[in-house]
């Protein structure tokens, strides 16, 4: 199944995004959400992100979090980047643990974006974001994103945007502490990216990276570059396709695709 393509318009995104994502001229594009046909609700939220400016600093709630808060369920995530102009950053984690009332004392004055950890990324670099992870994407960042489905996001400081935050929120679901999460890396060929409590990733070149994925499905297919096929059809960057199993999947040599699924154990 192919999903419908969503696009989100954001202070912070492109006006300018290649044709294969097929955006309307004029928009300012942040987001696109691949939802199922008709938006029917999917366990896996595929977004991808296109940044001009730094996005706000920011962090999501744990599930626990959320549910104190009559939400559903909070928001876990995982970043693939794609491009990188020179000098992209992301900011994850803080460079030093801080207290509850010097996270807030740093988000009202602005200090935080000084505490924030940026760090230069390039084409290939991955990141898992568990909740609780104050985190920002910087300028001139493409990146994959794949996320559990909650839009739920506690703004910390927006560099004097005239957006809302969520400063007690935010305060009180974050970990502000320097980020260590093993998941995260760069890759170039075949391999596992991230498992977390709610989905998995996976970068495959070719079809044998196929016999890494040893997951059941559904599966959520994303190319990235290259060329690929599933049941004969072509599967191109700008498509997300959910298939059952992944027989029918054949990816070209040197191509690029993410495979993303639900964790179940």
């Amino acid at each position: 199944m192919f999903l419908e393509r969503q696009f989100i318009e954001k202070p912070w995104g492109r006006d300018d995004l290649p044709p294969e994502f097929g955006a309307l001229g004029g928009q300012r594009i942040g987001e696109i959400w691949y939802n199922g046909v008709g938006q029917t609700p999917l366990p896996l939220l595929v977004k991808w992100l296109f940044t001009s400016e730094k996005l706000s600093i920011q962090v999501h709630p744990s599930d626990a979090d959320a549910q104190q808060r009559g939400l559903p369920s909070g928001k876990e995530e995982c970043w693939y980047i794609v491009e990188a102009e020179p000098g992209a950053v992301l900011g994850i984690g803080t460079k030093r643990a801080l207290s509850d009332e010097e996270l807030r004392a740093a988000s009202l004055s602005g200090e935080i974006e000084e505490l924030l950890d940026w760090k230069t990324v390039c084409t290939g670099d991955y990141f898992y974001i568990p909740a609780g992870t104050i985190h920002a994407i910087g300028a001139g960042i493409t990146l994959v994103e794949v996320q559990q489905p909650a839009d739920i996001t506690y703004r910390l400081y927006d560099y004097g945007r005239p957006r809302e935050m969520h400063l007690e929120d935010g305060v009180a679901v974050a970990i502000p502490a320097p980020y260590a999460d093993a998941r995260s890396g760069h890759v170039s060929g075949n391999l596992k990216l991230a498992k977390g409590p709610h989905f998995w990733l996976h970068h495959i070149v070719d079809d044998a990276g196929k016999g890494i994925v040893r997951d059941g499905g559904p599966y959520w297919l994303v190319p990235v570059s290259g060329h690929a096929t599933f049941d004969g059809k072509s599967i191109v960057r700008g498509d997300c396709v959910m298939v059952e199993m992944l027989e029918q999947l054949h990816v070209e040599q040197n191509s690029s695709l993410l495979i993303a699924g639900i964790a179940t154990s």
